[in-house]
């Protein structure tokens, strides 16, 4: 089977793949992926295709598209603040995991919501957003390790979880089959203690007050579509891979040297590495180097002189009209190049301006920036 991965990724831009092949089964996806590696054909698993680049030449070998379904309720963690257990299949949408998890009362993801892509893809990128990332919620993932063939399971302290990276992000060959979560579950459908202060104004709370699990999930959702960050038909600024920058981190002495508006969140020092036997709680997150700060991709881009619906003269691609973090392909003619062009030339403006470094959040596939 072939297909234009154009049609299988939310920035609509990339060229064909040599092979298709569309993974209904773990069974299936190990096996494929395994083929190509004892013949030496390219390989590449993709799952939502809503954080990927794919070039305009599109992909030799095999892509490998993952549809596996299923939400699996383990046996409840007695004594655990988080007894709720889930194992949840790689292809598994990531936002109907999410509404699963509200509905029924169930709270950890919950700031989650409207977060495109496949659940797989989650921990890889150890995604967040609003006060919440997955690295608190995540138990431990069954993966395939490619270089061995083994599948076996991960605990989340050895997945070396950080601020939008992981170990399988940074070149671990590992392809992610399920992940299992840890929740809680709440009465009174109140969620966890809400931790960040736009997604608290948007619900009358201050931060650190609880909310209803619902209300937060709505909340989310309407502030992330006033940026062009939940997927939409209707919404020509949705056509985007998400955030295309991280926000940078930086030592405390050359935030100092930023101008005085600009936002800076100092970071924690970071805890000792610790083991955790798999069915016990869930680490938190590794936090950053004490010293360091992190910045705002978004001030920092608007404050080089990039305005929202920015574009290069003659180019199809464009910074979104609601968001300068997002670039977007809402005219429907840009092409991987002319994104890759527009981010580049904003690196440079940032760079040239603040003297900082904008690193891409999308992984890229054919093609560089």
């Amino acid at each position: 089977m072939t297909a234009r991965l154009s049609e299988l990724t939310t920035l609509r831009v990339g060229g064909p793949a040599e092979r298709l092949v569309v993974a209904e089964t773990a069974e299936q996806l190990v096996e494929t992926v395994l083929e190509a590696e004892r013949s030496g054909e390219p390989w590449l698993v993709l799952g939502g295709g809503s954080n990927v680049l794919v070039g305009d030449d599109g992909v030799e070998g095999v892509v490998v598209r993952v549809v596996t379904r299923g939400i699996e309720r383990l046996p409840d963690a007695p004594g655990s603040p988080r007894p709720v257990r889930l194992r949840v299949q790689a292809g598994e949408p990531w936002d109907a995991l999410v509404a699963h998890t509200v509905e029924n009362g169930w709270s950890g993801i919950e700031a989650l919501s409207g977060i495109p892509g496949s659940t797989g893809a989650a921990p890889i990128q150890n995604i967040g957003a609003y006060g919440q990332e997955i690295a608190e919620s995540l138990v431990s993932v069954e993966v395939l390790d490619v270089d061995s063939g083994e599948r076996r399971t991960m605990p989340a302290p050895e997945l070396a979880l950080g601020y939008r990276t992981s170990a399988i992000k940074q070149g671990w060959r590992a392809v992610v089959l399920s992940v299992d979560l840890a929740l809680e579950r709440v009465e009174g459908a109140l969620g966890r203690p809400v931790a960040y202060a736009q997604l608290a104004d948007s619900l009358g709370v201050d931060v650190g007050q609880q909310a209803p699990l619902a209300g937060v999930r709505s909340a989310v959702l309407a502030l992330r579509a006033g940026k062009g960050m939940v997927l939409d038909d209707a919404d020509r600024q949705s056509v985007s891979a998400g955030s295309f920058f991280t926000n940078p981190l930086v030592s405390a002495p050359f935030a100092l040297r930023l101008p005085a508006d600009a936002p800076r969140w100092p970071q924690q020092s970071e805890p000792p590495a610790l083991a955790v036997p798999l069915g016990h709680e869930p680490a938190a997150p590794p936090a950053m180097v004490e010293g360091t700060v992190k910045l705002s991709a978004a001030w920092l881009i608007e404050h080089a002189g990039i305005t929202r619906g920015f574009a290069l003269p003659g180019s199809g691609a464009s910074v979104s009209s609601k968001h300068t973090l997002a670039l977007t392909n809402a005219s429907g003619r840009a092409t991987a190049a002319e994104i890759a062009e527009l981010a580049r030339y904003i690196q440079t403006r940032v760079l040239s301006e603040f003297g900082v470094v904008l690193h891409p959040e999308p992984v890229f596939v054919g093609i560089v920036l």
